[in-house]
């Protein structure tokens, strides 16, 4: 690419772009720009004007590879991540390192969050060669056919930089004087060859029994910290997959154990620094067990989940705390992460002002200087603010409880909280990664969705209709309209989507459709797993694929099972399928959702926590499952399904609709519009209680049975 083309489009951005780089000419222009400068990837854009000759992941830098006989760099990160930073800053930024890498090397940016297809099967490859848990900067090496050749994370810049890590300088040296000797690049090509070998797992003859859930729960309990919830040491992830296994084992089996091990993990985390008491929301892990110290990056991926965890543990324990924060995570959403066009935005940064943390950190004279005394008194006392402070860098205080504040105490916080946040917000704000991820915005259209259903708040359902409706008309293909994009940013969709983006799209579309009953939701549903089987399916053996089968990519196509900062692909359709099999009485889609559990079967048998989300599909497979329908007109049918909503339910189809509605043409509402009046239908395993027309029989009904359950 010319320089004159790079120039141009630095120009078009504007006067309002401020260059990423130390590296200026006197009248402020950077001086360097590569070809980043083209992408809509806020990372990549992040390192658009470093030395370093960036390519973007694709076919045409592997080609120039092959054509200049040297071997490629690939860099994966994303653009909230720490020792991302610091690498470019010490790396990246280094003019004579980045010659060096320019004259020996393709280097090559990766986005994991645009590309995970990519960044999996490469994760793969570093955890494999170094024996250890894998991170972010990922530093990997490869021959121009995409061969690894050596693996690291992050490396300072020199040899004794940063202790007995090996400096970057010296391992580019090494690479480029080594790498000609055949035998590097065949260790790397036998590697491929046993990455998938090793990928290749025989499905089950059967489905898993329940059984496997309570060894997943047990197993779980013996590594739950009893005094500050959540699971191992530190550091500590929330896994809202484990935690949405446990709601639904408790369920299924009354295990109380499981019930309180969520409880009070939820209930620690919601008190912890961790959560942002201040502006609403969780940062992205806790550094030390009592989640009182986070890493302070804040992920749209890690609070759509954890809101919809929140809005199941009140449903299912009617502890008002887990409502405040299920609403106070989505208000957060909804004010600080929304993109114009109705989608949400993919992360918060740690840092700000060149600080990690120092947006969300007080003293008691910074509490002192905007409220008053009393006020001010209450706040330091109840939230930790003290003049020592707990926050080691710097002895500051991040807020956080003991215990959770009562409905009085909640009143005084909510009134005392808007002039804290207003304080903060005068702060040099942490940077915004702004592109809008179709997957993430799945679950988070999910989680709006589900807590408007749950607490009777219509706005909620429009919110998370609004997301929905931009992942589904702005991310896509236009040259394939079946298809979706990954990514939007910039003004652009960009980039394959992967099975994770579908799943999630229409694991939201079904609840969109379970909430409104308007028919279109089920039928983009239908049409996005449509095209979901024909890119990814894996039809010998099972389930799906993450990376679509004419997407360029790495050699091992993997099929994702872990449950990360995100839920399996696999586990989510296979929970999509035996929906779609209830609502719409076709067997093809329990077949194909049966089969997507059981391509996981040895892991569910193995390693059954390692794959929560599954273990909630599984859970739904064996059931029962509860088809409930309500007919009856819109304004007469709601009091009955406030009360069915409210209830935590998860092996439950519940349909509404009035004679004449598209929706009362499935076969669920078959024989049962024959009154006008409200009525609802119970039915489980084949067989159905009598027609409830009544509400004090409705909840006499589900008193009754949850009785029942209990004993």
């Amino acid at each position: 690419m010319n320089e004159l083309s790079l120039l141009t489009a630095l120009a078009a951005l504007g006067p309002a772009y401020t260059p990423r780089t130390r590296h200026r000419e006197p009248d402020g222009r950077p001086r360097f720009t590569n070809r980043l400068i083209l992408e809509t990837s806020p990372y990549l854009r992040q390192h658009a004007h470093n030395p370093v000759d960036w390519w973007p992941y694709g076919p045409e830098a592997f080609e120039a590879a092959r054509t200049r006989d040297v071997p490629v760099f690939l860099s994966a990160g994303y653009s909230t991540c720490h020792w991302c930073h610091v690498m470019e800053h010490e790396s990246f930024e280094d003019e004579g390192i980045a010659t060096f890498l320019n004259a020996h090397f393709v280097p090559i940016k990766l986005d994991r969050e645009e590309r995970p297809d990519v960044d999996a099967a490469y994760m793969e490859v570093l955890q494999t060669l170094t024996g250890r848990g894998g991170g972010w900067p990922m530093s990997v090496f490869l021959t121009p056919d995409g061969a690894p050749l050596f693996a690291g994370t992050y490396f300072p810049a020199r040899d004794g930089d940063r202790g007995r890590r090996p400096g970057f300088a010296s391992v580019l040296f090494a690479i480029a004087k080594q790498w000609r000797d055949p035998r590097f690049a065949e260790d790397g090509r036998a590697l491929w060859a046993r990455l998938a070998a090793d990928a290749v797992s025989p499905p089950g003859e059967n489905l898993p029994g329940a059984e496997v859930l309570a060894r997943s729960a047990e197993t779980f309990a013996q590594r739950f910290d009893e005094t500050w919830g959540g699971f191992g040491a530190a550091p500590k992830f929330p896994r809202p997959a484990a935690l949405d296994h446990l709601l639904r084992q408790a369920h299924r089996s009354g295990d109380a154990r499981a019930l309180h091990m969520v409880r009070h993990t939820l209930v620690r985390m919601s008190c912890g620094g961790m959560y942002d008491h201040i502006g609403g929301g969780f940062a992205r892990y806790s550094t030390d067990e009592r989640w009182l110290v986070p890493h302070f990056e804040k992920m749209l991926v890690d609070n759509a989940q954890l809101a919809t965890t929140y809005v199941d543990a009140w449903r299912a324990t009617g502890d008002e705390h887990f409502a405040f924060v299920a609403r106070d995570v989505l208000d957060w959403l909804d004010r600080e992460m929304s993109d114009a066009g109705g989608g949400f935005h993919a992360a918060v940064d740690a840092d700000s002002d060149g600080e990690e943390g120092a947006f969300y950190l007080w003293t008691p004279l910074e509490i002192d200087a905007v409220l008053p005394p009393l006020e001010a008194r209450w706040v330091k006392t109840t939230f930790d603010i003290t003049a020592a402070g707990n926050f080691p860098e710097n002895g500051r205080s991040v807020p956080n409880l003991r215990v959770p504040l009562d409905a009085a105490e909640r009143e005084r916080w909510l009134r005392a909280r808007p002039t804290l946040r207003d304080a903060r917000a005068r702060r040099v704000r942490p940077g915004v990664d702004d592109k809008v991820v179709a997957s993430w915005n799945g679950l988070a259209a999910q989680a709006f969705i589900r807590a408007g259903v749950a607490f009777d708040a219509p706005a909620l359902i429009a919110r998370g209709a609004r997301a929905l409706a931009f992942v589904i008309t702005t991310l896509r293909d236009t040259t394939h309209p079946e298809r979706l994009l990954r990514c939007f940013a910039g003004g652009r969709a960009a980039q394959p989507a992967v099975l994770e983006d579908y799943a999630a799209v229409i694991g939201a579309a079904l609840d969109l459709f379970e909430a409104t009953g308007a028919v279109e939701h089920m039928e983009t549903a239908l049409a996005l797993q449509k095209t979901q089987d024909a890119l990814f399916a894996d039809a010998a053996a099972g389930g799906y694929f993450r990376r679509a089968v004419d997407a360029f990519g790495p050699p091992l196509r993997e099929k994702p099972d872990y449950d990360g900062a995100e839920p399996s692909g696999n586990a989510l359709s296979a929970l999509n399928l035996l929906r779609l099999a209830e609502i719409t009485g076709d067997d093809r889609f329990r077949t194909a959702g049966e089969a997507t559990i059981r391509a996981l079967d040895r892991l569910l048998r193995e390693a059954p926590t390692t794959i929560p989300t599954m273990q909630c599909a599984l859970d739904f497979a064996l059931g029962p499952v509860e088809q409930v329908v309500v007919v009856g007109e819109a304004a007469a049918r709601a009091p009955f399904l406030k009360r069915l909503r409210r209830d935590f339910a998860p092996r439950r189809v519940l349909l509404a609709g009035a004679p004449g509605d598209p929706v009362c043409a499935l076969p669920l509402f078959t024989g049962r519009l024959d009154s006008a009046a409200p009525v609802v239908y119970f039915c489980r395993d084949g067989a159905c209680a009598a027609p409830i027309d009544r509400l004090d029989a409705l909840d006499a009904f589900l008193r009754d049975r949850e009785a029942k359950h209990d004993q």
